[in-house]
């Protein structure tokens, strides 16, 4: 076994894997860029080296810069997470020449399905099922017009050397082609260094089902069975779970071997998943199909980890180390259920765009592992730490673990209610009202479901007034509750009962002192965890992933605040306005051009993918105050229309 390893990564994985190693007795090297000084990973390794400036292609990217940290700290074997170099085949080989483990698949292997064209080709030759579709190079857009047409609208186009959800945009019609084929190219190029690109047909209803892989070096593979993935965002995964609710034994036991199949067609090894494309209009569950190979370990191997049993860092480690498996097959079972949340700073009700910023104050839940349920937390963030603008916007893992489906789910919306995150915009208030709405605790979801649903979703934030109070009202006297600036309530509290208006008397139980933010409060009933903060003259109230400003009044000065003319906001339709911070690579328009609504008038790219900007009604280009190549804070304006 290794005696020292290095961690070719960053953030929650990098933390993920120096916990696994210090428990295994490994030493545990870290590396960092300045923009991560102080990142925990740094913190909790026994040894640390800095790499360069923030941008990855200086730092996290530079495989010379990673290589001459292992020689100067004699680390034996490399783990890269996933992202960075993890699927890079030329840096599994130099460590190879240098005589140093790579804790992940033979090059060979990484090579053969890091480039997705090539891949389907031999996922094809060794008897997994594929999407129709056309894998040749495609050099025009007229080219890829032609294409997707044979094909059938709709198809997605997908950067070959992509992932991740980057360099990936769906086509419904052939103006959609011609918008989106040189975009996927630059993503492409820009995030992978590759600007090749394949259009396939794209499944309607469809749900992501992914097999996870592990095999050693002695040629044993297992599946250790499947995880769904369907609820996503801009093609990138937000919530996983394992098992699937739509998978059967059967789905289960055909899907396997055909994952293992591929795995053994390209002498793999080490933790490996095979991503596919289900059909959810087929109750047979027969039509499923190859999308990928991801050669690395996934962000979502945690829910996995809950309902086997199993370490898979701990697992690549070995298989590392050249040892055996030491289960077989019929060895993998499946206890209860998992849910992973990926706590993302983002603003859902504006597009999903990222939010950068200091976390001025981080308290995540706290973690709890029992018979009964599980709450697990893999973050790699701190207090008065930075979300950068350079790295994905992940804040948190959320993983709980039920003896039911149900369970998990629950066990999701308690723990999300005991979130605290300022200082920056972040999606658990989303991901709460996600994990109760219907149709997801139904199991009835596609790859399409934040899409469509996403106005439902934000009614179910929606939740009882008498859900809402907590100690800062606790007086013994009336007063009108006014809930968002709109409906009021006649509340009345009387020692340790509540009435509201003129309700039945339920029993009423919340300690709070004054500064105390997290609140545990009880209502008839129900027991509520609510977030508590001050505003002003009112209390923001967070919980089951609703935020209500809440303003406690007397009677006689919610009747003068009646008479309060309200304040209207300003105008600003008549500005395109950057929704994100970013770079504008390009903007279409000059002062006096005409524009229609819908048409594209800039290009915004955030984290390497770019972001089309549509005038949202007709007008006239009045003044242009950004222009291509300037760097872009969030609401600056770029077009000004008369």
């Amino acid at each position: 076994m290794f005696s020292k390893i290095l961690i070719a990564n960053r953030g929650e994985i990098a933390c993920r894997v120096i916990r696994t190693a210090k428990r295994m007795g490994i030493k545990t090297v870290a590396v960092y860029s300045d923009a991560d000084a102080r990142a925990p990973h740094v913190r909790m390794a026994d040894e640390s080296v800095r790499l360069g400036p923030a941008p990855a292609a200086q730092s996290y990217l530079n495989a010379e810069l990673i290589l001459d940290a292992v020689r100067a700290t004699g680390a034996e074997a490399v783990h890269p997470g996933y992202g960075f170099l993890s699927e890079r085949e030329s840096f599994a080989r130099a460590l190879a020449d240098a005589g140093v483990a790579f804790i992940g698949p033979p090059p060979n292997a990484i090579a053969a399905m890091g480039d997705k064209i090539e891949s389907k080709k031999l996922a094809k030759q060794a008897g997994v099922n594929v999407v129709p579709g056309y894998l040749g190079d495609i050099a025009t857009t007229d080219e890829a017009v032609k294409i997707a047409s044979d094909i059938g609208f709709p198809v997605m186009m997908k950067a070959s050397a992509g992932g991740g959800g980057k360099g990936m945009r769906l086509a419904w019609s052939e103006q959609d082609v011609r918008e989106g084929f040189e975009a996927t190219k630059r993503e492409g190029l820009a995030s992978f260094g590759d600007d090749r690109v394949f259009i396939e047909k794209f499944i309607e209803s469809p749900r992501h089902i992914e097999i996870q892989l592990l095999g050693d070096q002695h040629g044993n593979i297992v599946y250790l069975n499947e995880r769904e993935c369907s609820i996503q965002r801009r093609h990138q995964k937000v919530v996983e779970e394992a098992p699937s609710p739509f998978v059967t034994p059967q789905m289960r036991k055909a899907m396997g071997e055909q994952a293992v199949a591929l795995a053994r067609a390209v002498g793999y090894y080490s933790a490996g998943t095979v991503e596919l494309i289900v059909s959810g209009a087929d109750p047979s569950g027969e039509s499923f199909y190859f999308l990928e190979m991801n050669t690395r370990l996934q962000v979502e191997h945690p829910v996995t980890e809950e309902v086997t049993g199993l370490d898979l860092v701990e697992q690549m480690i070995r298989v590392a180390a050249r040892e055996k498996l030491t289960f077989t097959q019929d060895d993998v079972k499946l206890n209860g259920w998992s849910i992973e949340n990926r706590v993302y700073a983002e603003d859902p009700y504006r597009g999903f765009l990222p939010s950068t910023g200091r976390l001025t104050r981080y308290r995540p839940s706290t973690p709890t592992r029992s018979e009964t349920e599980v709450v697990r937390v893999d973050d790699g963030v701190f207090e008065g730490g930075e979300v950068s603008m350079f790295y994905d916007p992940m804040i948190a893992k959320l993983v709980t673990w039920g003896p039911t489906r149900e369970a998990a789910i629950d066990a999701q919306v308690e723990a999300l209610d005991a979130f605290d995150i300022q200082g920056i915009g972040h999606n658990v208030d989303f991901l709460s009202a996600l994990m109760q709405h219907p149709r997801f605790r139904s199991g009835e979801i596609t790859t399409g479901f934040i899409a469509a649903f996403i106005g439902s979703v934000h009614e179910a934030r929606a939740v009882q007034i008498d859900g809402q109070l907590g100690g800062p009202v606790h007086v013994t006297r009336d007063h009108v509750v006014r809930l968002d600036g709109g409906a009021e309530h006649r509340v009345h509290f009387a020692l340790d009962r509540v009435v509201v208006d003129g309700s039945e008397s339920q029993a009423f139980d919340a300690d709070y002192l004054p500064g105390q933010r997290l609140v545990r409060a009880r209502i008839g009933s129900r027991e509520r965890t609510v977030l508590v903060a001050k505003d002003g003259r009112s209390w923001k109230m967070t919980t089951r992933g609703a935020t209500h400003r809440v303003t406690v009044m007397t009677p006689t000065v919610a009747e003068l605040a009646r008479h309060m003319i309200e304040k209207v906001a300003p105008d600003l339709s008549r500005f395109l306005m950057a929704p994100m911070p970013g770079l504008l690579t390009r903007l279409d328009v000059a002062v006096g051009d005409k524009v229609e609504a819908g048409q594209p008038v800039a290009v915004v790219e955030a984290m390497k993918m770019e972001n089309i900007l549509r005038a949202e009604k007709t007008g006239t280009v009045k003044a242009t105050p950004a222009a291509a190549g300037d760097s872009l804070a969030v609401d600056q304006v770029i077009v000004e229309f008369e």
